[in-house]
């Protein structure tokens, strides 16, 4: 009997082992496996795509002859493919995600690869998140009746299945009900009082509807006129002869708070049921009254855009996804630009000019989005497909003469791939992937994903997140750069660990010196060592055996992950 379970004892052990083995050899090896086969996805960039690509081009191209600047040469592929993963997923390429992406034939691996994503759950959650931040921020909220998580996964069943961009705002405008059986209801329940859940906070509302879906700052017409002339809306019926300045008039407070009065009137009597319409009057109190005045909703511009009862959520709702009202739609494509590229065409994100003038680029995505029906893969598909999105971040070494003249205009007008910091959750998820050979995905186990989970946001939390304000440049500080390079979150990734970590497992069933170094590459900086580089790192780990080596495989990823070409997406 003993002898018989030492035997079963032995063959458990050696069954865990060699599955061990066999998934570290599928990794390092040239035989990856995906969710899906290269032969199940179909690169969709079709003429139309490259045509509504070309005239984006063609408008930056136009820009740079003007000022005189000669743009970047291309990107390598496989900087392009970080750059898309980065913004698609929130975190680099897996190894064996590079190793599928050498099986493609080189000239479609860019459009493969952005179908591929498009096609994965994890694109629709990453972009949840990002549009979740400018409409409910980032905060929890009151429990009782919000429930944040709730409202991002409802976000991100709309992206998979490619619902219309301006229905799926529209429902959030006219939503009501319960926010369980309703998620789009946590945008209103979002702004409620813990000590008073009897009713959303309009104010919030209007100002969170004026940013998130039409890039409009009016959020000081709350307290008075715009006197300084910052904010200004166009003529309502405006003539089409009428252009810049003639054709705008400034914001005054009685618009941002006839905005407001659409969400003044929803009550929630109970929990159990719900938001409802009341048909309750808003009231403020204007800037030298002595009384509150009675307010009605009522749009600042273009009331026709109402087709149904204009003082009515619906009609609020007709307004902001109007065709014609080119605000919502500019809002989404410099949003969906920032968050594929790390940087807006507008700055700020969401305070877009009401007649310009506009960079280049936005106003043809702007064109091809209305035309195809406010598609958001759609608009994915025609940023990537630009030449402006591959362009390098810099030029080739025997382009010295080149990179001397570079100043910040090149970056400015897009004439090179502007490099930004990766925002807090997408180091840390960076740093979690490169740091395993298998792909995290819907096809990883549970305790993959919770891992990867947990450690994002206790990263996140200890780095410092942006919140809302995503996309702001800021500067890296010491206590961040001390958190990487002798942080507890890392070292555990990089550390002695044969079942877990990427660089133990190379170190003991990497074929030769070389192979390990270039996996190393490959997993962190998700592109080949050159000569130098690989010459260098190959005589530290020469000769190295055991614990030794993976000492000196952990030294090298640690070199990598601190480098700033890791932390910066270029």
């Amino acid at each position: 009997m003993i002898r018989e379970r030492t035997r079963i004892k032995r063959l458990v052990f050696l069954g865990t082992a060699l599955a061990i083995v066999l998934g570290i050899l599928g990794a390092t090896t040239h035989r990856p496996v995906l969710l899906k086969r290269p032969e199940q996805i179909q690169p969709k960039f079709d003429g139309s795509i490259r045509q509504a690509a070309g005239k984006v081009d063609l408008e930056f191209k136009q820009a740079w002859e003007n000022q005189g600047l000669m743009p970047a040469p291309q990107a390598p592929w496989y900087t392009v493919a970080r750059r898309i993963s980065l913004g698609m997923v929130g975190n680099g390429l897996s190894l064996e995600e590079y190793r599928s992406l050498e099986k493609i034939p080189e000239d479609q691996r860019i459009a493969w690869w952005t179908e591929y994503l498009l096609a994965d759950r994890r694109w629709a959650d990453h972009l949840a998140e990002r549009f979740a931040r400018a409409t409910v921020g980032t905060s929890n909220g009151p429990f009782l009746i919000y429930r944040r998580r709730k409202y991002v996964d409802w976000l991100a069943d709309r992206f998979e299945e490619n619902m219309a961009y301006d229905k799926l705002v529209r429902k959030i405008l006219v939503a009501r009900g319960s926010w369980t059986d309703s998620p789009e209801v946590n945008f209103l329940t979002a702004t409620m009082d813990e000590a008073d859940t009897n009713k959303p906070d309009a104010i919030r509302l209007a100002g969170r509807t004026s940013r998130a879906f039409l890039a409009m700052r009016i959020d000081c017409l709350q307290c008075h006129n715009d006197y300084l002339g910052n904010v200004k809306f166009p003529k309502s019926e405006s003539s089409h002869e009428e252009t810049g300045d003639e054709s705008l008039r400034v914001g005054q407070q009685s618009d941002f708070h006839q905005l407001a009065a659409y969400f003044g009137g929803i009550r929630m009597e109970n929990p159990f049921s719900g938001l409802k319409n009341q048909g309750e009057a808003y009231k403020t109190k204007y800037l030298g009254q002595d009384s509150e005045t009675q307010v009605e909703p009522k749009v600042p511009f273009e009331e026709r855009w109402c087709s149904q009862d204009p003082t009515r959520r619906e009609g609020l709702a007709d307004w902001v996804t109007h065709k014609s009202n080119r605000a919502f739609a500019r809002a989404a494509v410099n949003r969906t630009w920032a968050i594929m590229t790390g940087r807006p065409l507008v700055e700020p994100i969401d305070d877009i000019p009401a007649q310009g003038p506009y960079p280049s680029g936005l106003e043809p995505l702007v064109d091809d989005f209305i035309k195809n029906g406010y598609d958001i893969k759609r608009l994915v598909r025609v940023i990537v497909g630009t030449g402006v999105y591959q362009l390098d971040s810099r030029w080739s070494q025997a382009d010295e003469q080149q990179e001397m003249e570079i100043d910040p205009k090149y970056e400015k007008a897009w004439a090179i791939f502007p490099i930004t910091q990766l925002r807090p959750e997408q180091m840390a998820a960076t740093v979690h992937q490169a740091c395993r050979l298998k792909t995290i995905d819907a096809s990883s186990s549970i305790l993959s994903r919770l891992e990867m989970f947990g450690g994002v946001n206790e990263f996140t939390a200890a780095y410092g997140s942006r919140g809302e304000d995503e996309f702001a440049e800021q500067s890296v500080t010491v206590p961040q750069r001390l958190l990487m390079m002798n942080g507890k979150y890392l070292s555990e990734r990089i550390g002695n660990n044969p079942i877990m970590n990427a660089s133990t497992r190379i170190a003991g069933l990497a074929k030769d010196d070389a192979t390990a170094v270039q996996t190393a590459f490959l997993s962190t900086l998700n592109r080949p060592a050159d000569e130098h580089e690989q010459a260098y790192f190959v005589e530290r780990i020469a000769g190295k055996r055991g614990e030794e080596r993976s000492s000196k495989l952990s030294d090298l990823y640690w070199v990598l992950l601190n480098s700033s070409e890791f932390q910066w997406n270029h």
